[in-house]
């Protein structure tokens, strides 16, 4: 919730809608003359809305479409045109890897340089990535081993598409399960959605108040100890630190608790270590 890229994926069954649930965060955000000068770049209509841009390319996405074109003919690509908006990425390990790795630099930097040649061109790509995949091949591990058809290789080759540092830069995993309401159900009214975006604006005024204190040195030298027992890294280490100030923010605490610290390692530890073990299933 800080100032820095925040990025968030989803693990969920087969055809759970996940992207439903990204396309959400759309309406939040307001537009600005940075944006609408790089859709013009990218010869696409500048319409002046307010809504920030949401970028939502297919896995067939080429890493020239990914990064753009530098030159005399340099357009933007698909990081860029969602610079200050969001990036979705549905069924995350069918895009190809070079498009995956190359995620990495601009999730830390908010930047992107393109070199080809003679020249270079710095494209500015500050975005929120939000991501979905399904947890094997079929998509049907969630519900059982009697609806799953994969064996524990293809699942394990399945979800080492998606490589360590990339998910060392991924701050939330979320397991989305099936939706077994009616249709429609799942959907925020309008009056719920202003309350949690009111909730979500105050816990950011909050932080960058400095509102929101850091561990004590108890429950600091605890979480440390859990991350050591995980052999989680030293990013992963400071990516739950901060996702526990952003949860106390918007739970209107001082400081991160101990309740606070377990679900920020539910919310940022459980299905990271799911998806890169080996053998997992």
């Amino acid at each position: 919730m800080e100032a820095e890229t925040t990025v968030g994926g989803l693990a969920g069954a087969f055809e759970t809608g996940g992207e439903r649930l990204d396309r959400f965060y759309h309406h939040w955000f307001t537009n600005d003359r940075e944006v609408m000068a790089l859709r013009s770049a990218a010869g696409l209509p500048v319409d002046g809305s307010r809504g920030r841009p949401l970028r939502a390319p297919h896995h067939s996405l080429s890493l020239a479409g990914l990064i753009g074109r530098q030159g005399s003919g340099g357009r933007p690509g698909e990081l860029s045109l969602a610079h200050r908006g969001l990036l979705f990425l549905d069924e995350l390990p069918e895009f190809r890897r070079d498009v995956l790795e190359a995620l990495r630099e601009p999730l830390e930097d908010g930047a992107l340089l393109v070199s080809r040649g003679a020249g270079s061109l710095r494209w500015p790509a500050r975005f929120q990535l939000a991501a979905a995949m399904n947890p094997c091949p079929c998509g049907q591990s969630l519900r059982g081993r009697e609806h799953c058809r994969c064996t524990p290789g293809q699942v394990q080759r399945y979800r080492g598409r998606v490589s360590g540092p990339l998910l060392d830069r991924i701050d939330l995993i979320l397991e989305v399960p099936a939706w077994r309401g009616r249709p429609g159900a799942d959907r925020l009214s309008p009056a719920a959605a202003c309350a949690l975006r009111r909730r979500i604006l105050r816990a950011r005024r909050r932080l960058r108040a400095g509102r929101v204190g850091t561990l004590d040195a108890v429950d600091a030298a605890w979480l440390d100890a859990r991350l050591a027992e995980t052999g989680a890294s030293y990013r992963q280490r400071l990516k739950l630190r901060a996702l526990a100030r952003s949860l106390a923010a918007l739970d209107g605490a001082r400081r991160p608790g101990r309740d606070v610290l377990l679900e920020s390692l539910d919310l940022g530890l459980r299905w990271r270590l799911a998806l890169s073990a080996p053998g997992a299933s």
